[in-house]
């Protein structure tokens, strides 16, 4: 019986050890890389995006892709202009988010927004010219990105009565833990966590590794190639 006893309990041990090793765990994938969609033409990007400034004037609009002022030190292929484009949805949401904020005296200054297709694979082979492919590996440069289906948006607070960004503990585009939304102190993370209330309040969802992004969901997205000009 003891014998019996001593072999069952060690089937079950294995039994459990065998149930956790399988169990699955967190995803080192960031939510953010998943759009596995085709290409629209340019006539679905000219019906299905919007011009957030044409929405409400106030947003202040701060394109660094289409200037030197990013982490490739160059304008990427596919923005033209200092235009910032998102789905129609995702865009009405965005104007509710900058009015709500009027009341706080605050508002929103857009990094980047909607982004074409060829912009995100510059991005891609940036990263292996310059021998930084972990940035792709640990989800600070996506080479499938929500950007590219016109859903994601890279943007700050800004004071109203100055213009003046709100202390948010990093730059934009810091590929560090220190950007992560969570990772922060003080002033900073009291902003962070503002920014975070107002855009969540109207549907969308920050991804935790940068305080500055957010995706917006819709039904059947599909990406975009569409220059921005």
């Amino acid at each position: 019986m003891r014998k019996f006893l001593s072999v069952l309990i060690a089937t079950q041990t294995l039994a459990c050890a065998a149930a956790v090793a399988n169990r699955p765990g967190p995803s080192s994938a960031p939510p953010i890389n998943t759009a596995e969609t085709e290409i629209a033409p340019n006539s679905a990007a000219d019906s299905l995006l919007t011009d957030l400034r044409s929405l409400d004037s106030a947003i202040v609009v701060e394109m660094r892709y289409s200037t030197a002022n990013n982490f490739t030190g160059a304008p990427l292929p596919g923005y033209l202009a200092n235009r910032a484009f998102l789905r129609r949805e995702a865009a009405a949401a965005l104007a509710r988010v900058e009015k709500n904020l009027h009341a706080q005296q605050l508002g929103l200054k857009v990094f980047d927004a909607y982004r074409p297709v060829r912009a995100t694979l510059a991005m891609v082979d940036w990263t292996e010219r310059v021998h930084r492919t972990d940035l792709l590996r640990d989800g600070y440069i996506a080479s499938r990105s929500r950007h590219n289906l016109g859903l994601a948006i890279d943007l700050t607070l800004i004071d109203l009565a100055t213009g003046k960004e709100l202390e948010m503990g990093t730059p934009f585009d810091t590929f560090s833990a220190a950007a992560h939304t969570a990772n922060a102190t003080g002033v900073a993370a009291t902003n962070r966590q503002r920014l975070k209330a107002a855009m969540e309040k109207e549907g969308f969802t920050n991804y935790d590794q940068e305080w500055w992004h957010f995706s917006y969901e819709v039904s059947k997205p599909v990406r975009f190639d569409r220059v921005i000009e």
